[in-house]
């Protein structure tokens, strides 16, 4: 019996939501709780799982179309596929046709090398490994087979990480890497050519539309401070792979910020709080925003009841959030009730960044690029001394309605104190 595809409900406050792609075609099989089609709304970017197996028969909402929560946007049935296929609309008809090329050839059998069928197989494998189609390209670049790969993500699912990390530590590549054709193909041209008039996202626009506000919304001032990172750098490449080994999780340098913030959080309430009209809401958690940029965008996960978590606790949380963001997995209240964020620009190069505070926070901390560069250094003596020491730049963003700036350079002291002569267990 045919399953309708309904546009989900994605939280109470979401009526409605955008197909911005469909993952498969009329007359292609799914599985169940397989990715089938990318919505945005308002609040997330998602990918929403098949809800039956069988044969995607039908698509009655095309990419592009915003339709009311429940509208049924496509319909699975049973079959092996073929049959589906002849129904399924001319377009996509046409695009399913590469697959399986005409056979004109009678003598087609003969000519295919023994290796097609192999890569067929892998390709299968792939398909059955739970992974989203934006890491399943990235294997299909890389060369790397999927089934190989272990999943750090929720149910084992196979990550962008994971495959960046199995590329990086796999044994040295085979003789044929050492042929042009059989290397990994090079990331694929931009498809938007200068000139061109193409239209915002859905997230684009809604970005747009809160930096907008937010600029309008606060005063903002920033200031900057040199923190010396030295004894952390050193602490996490001692750690890291035993952290791994015990925890299963990568050791970041995420939860040393966020932890350090929460320590200044808690000493000044303040740059905790948010403003309710003409009052100050000061909020009993820290809700820590961790900005995670996407390959469409940029979003604000929220760890929840951050102040309650160990050093494990946050790098664990951290890392599921920033998982779930890259694979559309997010659901609208995890980027709801944030009450301080964080930003990293440095980890694309940035020395540092001016970040416009996340509504309705006051205040949000960025984080420099970790460096190494010539320091005065006093030891316990006084005497000075030049060393290399590895340095970041954090700034803080803050809304001076709320907080002045005596108040930001305190909280922000106290931050890079804590950095600097780190003490915790990290686990």
């Amino acid at each position: 019996m045919p399953t309708d595809v309904v546009m989900p409900q994605m939280g109470e406050s979401i009526f409605e939501g955008t197909i911005t792609k469909w993952l498969k075609k009329p007359g292609d099989k799914v599985q169940r709780d397989e990715p089938l089609f990318e919505i945005s709304t308002d609040k997330v970017d998602a990918e929403i799982p098949a809800p039956a197996s069988g044969v995607l028969q039908e698509i009655k909402v095309s990419e592009g179309n915003t339709v009311q929560v429940n509208t049924v946007v496509g319909v699975i049935g049973e079959g092996n596929g073929a049959g589906a296929a002849k129904s399924a609309p001319a377009p996509a008809a046409s695009k399913a046709a590469p697959p399986s090329p005409p056979a004109p050839q009678p003598a087609a059998p003969t000519p295919p090398p023994m290796p097609a069928p192999a890569a067929a197989h892998e390709e299968e494998e792939d398909e059955d490994v739970r992974s989203s189609p934006l890491v399943r390209k990235l294997a299909r670049e890389h060369n790397v087979n999927l089934s190989k790969v272990h999943g750090s993500g929720s149910g084992g699912r196979i990550t962008k990480q994971d495959i960046l990390d199995f590329v990086e530590h796999r044994p040295s590549a085979p003789a044929s890497f050492s042929t042009p054709a059989s290397r990994p193909a090079p990331p694929p041209a931009p498809a938007v050519i200068p000139g061109d008039l193409v239209p915002m996202s859905q997230m684009r626009r809604i970005i747009a539309q809160r930096m907008i506000e937010s600029r309008r919304t606060s005063a903002h001032v920033h200031c900057m401070f040199e923190v010396d990172l030295t004894r952390i750098v050193n602490l996490r490449n001692k750690l890291k792979n035993s952290f791994e080994q015990r925890h299963g999780a990568r050791l970041t340098f995420m939860p040393f910020f966020v932890r350090a913030a929460i320590i200044a959080l808690q000493q000044f309430p303040i740059v905790n709080a948010s403003m309710e009209g003409e009052a100050i809401r000061y909020h009993q958690h820290v809700n820590a925003g961790i900005a995670v940029a996407l390959d469409w965008g940029l979003i604000v996960p929220v760890l929840k009841n951050a102040d309650e978590l160990n050093f494990l606790g946050l790098q664990r949380g951290i890392t599921d959030l920033g998982e779930r963001a890259r694979s559309k997995k997010l659901m609208p209240a995890d980027v709801e009730g944030s009450t301080f964020t964080i930003t990293n620009p440095g980890q694309f190069g940035a020395v540092f960044g001016l970040p416009i505070i996340n509504q309705p926070n006051a205040a949000i901390m960025g984080v420099g690029g970790i460096t190494k560069q010539p320091m005065v250094v006093t030891d316990k003596d006084g005497a000075d001394s030049i060393a290399i020491r590895s340095v970041v730049h954090l700034t803080l963003g803050y809304d001076h309605r709320l907080i002045d700036g005596a108040i930001a350079d305190q909280f922000m002291a106290l931050v890079k104190k804590t950095l600097e002569n780190w003490s915790e267990e990290v686990g």
